[in-house]
């Protein structure tokens, strides 16, 4: 990646235009071809006032000024022809350069471990993809043909100064590099970075937005105001202050210059039309002065144009830059490698040998040389204090992040050494925070495996016990979730995902405080809709209510990432370590009842 870096913008960016990389400098040819015809009119033009002021005030004899102005026109509309051919073009592959970024991204993205989305917010990495695609789009298709044909313009005036009067050019070109200077000034030197630092300060301001919105509800039912989501003020604080110190101290000045000379380049020319009128008519050359003040005064106008594309094409290529550079950021995600040679697992058993984990940014081990096995056919509880490592440890079995030391094993092979796809066919999980989609009953469930039948997944969602969720569904299982006020509690979601777990068919289940969010009614149900996925697999299941994992075949107690306790539930109460004192504590918090003092 640092190698790409060195490379242009633009060349790194067309790496992404694949077979349509020819069309840019097919575009930009065009572009240059159209732009020097566009300055054809401008000489015909001179041509037809030149024969005016040397007959003058005879116009009649001036015949030739009507093929003049039918050239100037001929020329005219050649040029925008072969401008609109340039602009297709460079649309034609910024579109398929936006789209390649975007199918890369997402390509790149669906090989990251899972658990990468867990500390990535989905609303910064869509704007990322998406936004970044988008910000490239103008370069490619507007201004990179347009800084092409400005050069042009420039190469066919630099002729025009040999052809005309040189100094009247000059006093053109003058406007030009008084244009370049402020550019440079703008977003030039130690200004160079700005526009990144801008891009960081909306970057934060979006992700803190975001968050803000999810927490809308906390706010509400405390009473609070914006100003408690102080992470949200300081991020639009931020960028406003980057936006304001950007656009209104380092632009300021320059641009006001800038404008004024590219606006009214034709001033510049009134000293040089002074200085040059007194030789003109001491020599007699008059008539041609006059044509030659008349060409550059109307070509002054041509130069406006041309350095404000200029001025748009140096503000895109920024742009295009700084998405490039997020976009970058995302390819550089790490991935699962894949083994050349992946084994096929013997069992359904599960070990974990001398496992150790850090997330990334941490300085503290997730997991210090944790060791179990799982047996298959078994169920091993993952119990202990919050922070202890078990949904770490329960997410490294299907290969969520890979382990720093140690292997993590199913059916007795290396999970980094099997193939992904084998791997998660054989594994379903179920979260405490279950993830539904916008669709319907049928689509959430089907999606454990999209070419299920309509009866197995009806099947499934008997066996989690959503018969009653159906019942009260105005379309039953084809009824769309969220649309027309249709929702569903918690506990309800639960019980959907699970009989997408079900669906699936896996022969390891991972459960993770499945009845976390559930109330009384709906955690019996899913109690069965558990005992059922359950049958005749291996199941890792995590538990805060411990009264979930006491007919476990064993139970594992994690705390500060290291195994501590192992053994049957009557086995470490009778220990009297730490699950014993968890218990206890459970079942004294499992009799607490509020209490009103009686006088």
């Amino acid at each position: 990646m640092a190698e790409e870096k060195k490379r242009g913008t633009v060349a790194r960016l067309l790496d992404f235009a694949g077979d349509r990389r020819g069309l840019t400098y097919v575009g930009c040819m065009l572009s240059a071809a159209s732009m020097v015809l566009s300055m054809v009119p401008y000489v015909c033009i001179w041509l037809a006032i030149r024969d005016l002021v040397a007959v003058a005030p005879n116009w009649a004899e001036a015949a030739s000024v009507a093929g003049y102005g039918w050239a100037a026109f001929g020329f005219a509309m050649g040029g925008i022809l072969v401008y609109f051919g340039a602009l297709m073009c460079t649309h034609l592959a910024a579109f398929r350069t936006a789209t390649n970024i975007r199918k890369r991204c997402m390509e790149h993205l669906s090989k990251a471990p899972l658990g990468y989305f867990d500390t990535h917010a989905s609303g910064l990495l869509r704007r990322r993809i998406d936004g970044a695609a988008s910000q490239t789009e103008t370069l490619l298709a507007h201004n990179l043909a347009d800084v092409t044909g400005t050069a042009a313009m420039f190469v066919a005036l630099l002729v025009l100064l040999s052809v005309f009067d040189w100094r009247m050019g000059a006093a053109c070109l003058l406007a030009v590099l008084i244009s370049f200077g402020t550019l440079f000034m703008m977003m030039g030197g130690r200004n160079a970075g700005l526009m990144a630092e801008y891009y960081d300060a909306l970057d934060h301001a979006s992700k803190a937005g975001i968050e803000y919105v999810r927490g809308i509800p906390v706010v509400k039912v405390f009473q609070q105001t914006v100003y408690s989501f102080r992470a949200f003020k300081e991020a639009i604080d931020a960028y406003s202050e980057k936006a304001s110190y950007y656009q209104g101290v380092v632009c300021k000045k320059p641009q006001s210059v800038n404008l004024t000379i590219t606006e009214g380049a034709f001033v510049l020319l009134v000293p040089a039309a002074l200085l040059i009128a007194p030789g003109a008519l001491a020599s007699g050359s008059f008539a041609g002065f006059v044509a030659n003040f008349a060409f550059y005064a109307i070509f002054s106008a041509v130069l406006s144009t041309a350095l404000a594309k200029i001025m748009f094409a140096a503000g895109g290529l920024m742009q295009a830059g700084d998405a490039l550079k997020r976009v970058e950021e995302v390819l550089s995600a790490p991935t699962l490698p894949i083994s050349d040679d992946p084994q096929m697992p013997a069992d359904n058993s599960i070990g974990f040998e001398n496992v150790s984990f850090t997330y990334e940014g941490s300085e503290l081990p997730a997991l210090g040389g944790v060791t179990f096995s799982v047996e298959p056919g078994q169920t091993v509880a993952l119990v202990g204090p919050s922070g202890g490592g078990k949904t770490t440890a329960a997410s490294l079995i299907p290969r969520f992040w890979d382990v720093a030391d140690g292997s993590v094993r199913v059916g007795g092979v290396d999970v980094r050494d099997m193939d992904p796809h084998v791997l998660m066919d054989r594994v379903a999980f179920v979260f405490q925070n279950t993830r539904l989609f916008s669709t319907t009953i049928l689509e959430n469930v089907r999606a454990a495996r999209p070419d299920a039948s309509r009866e197995e997944v009806l099947e499934a969602l008997h066996a989690a016990q959503c018969d009653d969720i159906l019942e009260k569904l105005p379309e039953g299982v084809d009824t769309e979730i969220g649309s027309a006020g249709t929702y569903l509690s918690g506990g309800e979601q639960q019980r959907v995902s699970l009989a997408r777990a079900i669906l699936k068919d896996a022969p390891i289940v991972v459960l993770d405080e499945a009845t976390a969010f559930a109330d009384p009614e709906n955690e019996v149900l899913i109690q069965r809709a558990l005992a059922r996925l359950m049958e005749g697999r291996t199941v890792v299941m995590i538990a805060h209510r411990l009264s979930t994992v006491v007919g476990a075949d064993r139970i594992i107690v994690l705390d500060r990432g290291r195994v501590v306790e192992a053994g049957s539930h009557t086995g470490l109460v009778f220990a009297d370590g730490l699950y014993a004192h968890m218990w206890a504590d459970y079942r004294i918090a499992a009799q607490w009842k509020i209490k009103k003092e009686v006088a």
